[in-house]
């Protein structure tokens, strides 16, 4: 087997697993960070004084999603960073007789920018159905906070095969609830069986999965550039590289590698390098 054989084999590889032919071209990614129910106030205080000394490259946009009762000290002290934050979750509801729930509008107030839908937790934990994931979104949208739509799969509907079914009701739900402006939302593609655990899908599985959301999301009549998918599940220091490098992966939604600054900030500075 000559030289070129050997190219052409590698290349062939390359293109099965979706990975970058062409590394000297900077990929934007986002780096966003779900603290879920973490931290308290001096850990934030101290993770934001931290945050300020970080260098973010051009093509990395960082984000980050605190518990609600921290949202003041992101406004108090991002205002003038280059980081985004916002809420975990949004209330479908605009303003009323709704306990413990925290509205669109409210957020604004907050200066947030984003908010996270239809994380796995909600779904499995409070009954977030797809229908409820799309009306929170689309009440994000009405005072354009963006949805970081969360999307995934439990180990069952993996192993039964149906992963794809479940992704397409999921995605469905949105676009029927608010059309063509899931192009205005960020979708996160995370494998509930990897979240948190440690067990990282292949990356021919993360390419396979990420390029079906694709091609879902374009069939919708999105443009390219329009189209993001964050990947999450146990994503860490030791498998971003790896796992930015396929195609399809516009970033990630980071659970427990976020909550000390010094890990997340390798985590921003080894994305930039791909």
């Amino acid at each position: 087997m000559d030289k070129r054989d050997i190219e052409m084999l590698v290349r062939r590889r390359v293109q099965e697993l979706g990975l970058d032919m062409n590394p000297g071209v900077k990929k934007e990614y986002i780096i966003a960070a779900n603290w879920k129910m973490n931290m308290s106030e001096k850990e934030t205080k101290r993770f934001l004084e931290e945050m300020k000394a970080v260098h973010i490259a051009d093509n990395i946009k960082v984000m980050i999603f605190p518990p609600y009762p921290y949202l003041h000290l992101f406004k108090e002290n991002l205002r003038y960073e280059k980081i985004a934050y916002g809420a975990q979750d949004v209330a479908k509801e605009e303003k009323g007789a709704y306990t413990g729930e925290v509205s669109a509008s409210m957020l604004g107030d907050m200066g947030c920018s984003l908010t996270i839908v239809g994380h796995s937790e909600r779904r499995t934990y409070y009954g977030d159905t797809p229908q409820i994931v799309a009306q929170k979104a689309k009440a994000a949208l009405t005072y354009q906070i963006t949805p970081v739509v969360c999307i995934g799969e439990t180990l069952d509907e993996r192993q039964q095969q149906r992963y794809k079914e479940v992704l397409k009701e999921q995605l469905d739900a949105v676009y029927n609830e608010i059309g063509t402006k899931v192009g205005d939302c960020i979708i996160a593609y995370e494998p509930v069986w990897a979240i948190g655990t440690g067990v990282i899908p292949t990356l021919e599985q993360i390419y396979e999965t990420h390029k079906y959301i694709f091609d879902v999301l374009k069939a919708y009549g999105l443009a390219h550039e329009n189209i993001k998918i964050l990947y999450g599940g146990s994503v860490n220091a030791k498998n971003v590289k790896e796992i930015a490098s396929v195609e399809h992966v516009n970033g990630f939604l980071i659970g427990g590698a976020s909550l000390k600054a010094e890990s997340f900030k390798n985590i921003i500075g080894l994305a930039s390098e791909v």
